[in-house]
């Protein structure tokens, strides 16, 4: 198996943490949006990343990559087991691609990717909405619905967790805060997530990469 794709991407991450959770090999092409490596076009002609082969077969979004390979590879369950976990592990994976993302993205974009990648200065003002007035909204509603088992969705790990847990790394990368004294299911929450083998590994990548590690 094959994922083209940045692990700081979100969505990228999302699918290698959950293969790691899984047990399932897969290697990472580094690849970015404009790269026109044929391979990547061939798993993603409209340049989504991230894209996937599995030998014949190719796809492109997280979602959908995921959905694939746990079909394949069906234990431990990921995607939930009755009706109703099925449906809030998709709302939360959902949530976490086109609400949390979209709300917190732009303060990474500014902050990170802008200054780091495309020599552009930040634009404060974008980052600063992102920060203090986009991403709040989110933390209230996740500090609301955090079940007291520590896992979104049926008292154990799924992949409602990880997809929750990804933008917050992005969040970390941009130096946005969490307050543990307003937030304390959120902070626990995240803490214990991101120590997952599969998060920490990559968190510490990353920060290596962007140059965050020391």
């Amino acid at each position: 198996m094959k994922l083209y794709g940045a692990p700081v991407s979100p969505f990228v991450r999302k699918v290698l943490v959950y293969a790691d959770v899984k047990g399932v090999a897969i290697e990472l092409i580094p690849t970015g949006l404009n790269d026109p490596n044929p391979d990547f076009l061939a798993t993603s002609p409209f340049r989504k990343i991230p894209g996937f082969s599995d030998g014949d077969f190719q796809i492109s979004d997280s979602t959908a990559i995921i959905t694939y390979i746990e079909a394949k590879h069906p234990a431990p369950p990921m995607l939930g087991e009755t009706p109703e976990e099925k449906a809030q592990v998709m709302w939360y994976d959902e949530f976490a691609d086109t609400i949390f993302t979209p709300a917190a993205g732009p303060a990474f974009f500014q902050r990170v990717v802008a200054p780091k990648f495309m020599q552009q200065d930040c634009d404060h003002a974008v980052a600063d909405n992102a920060e203090f007035v986009a991403v709040p909204p989110v933390l209230d509603y996740l500090e609301r619905v955090i079940p007291a088992s520590g896992f979104l969705v049926g008292g154990r790990l799924t992949l409602a967790d990880i997809a929750v847990a990804c933008p917050f790394v992005n969040m970390g990368h941009a130096s946005i805060k969490v307050d543990a004294a307003k937030y304390p299911k959120i902070t626990k929450w995240v803490s214990e997530i991101h120590a997952l083998p599969g998060f920490a590994t990559w968190i510490r990548r990353e920060k290596t990469m962007l140059g965050l590690d020391g």
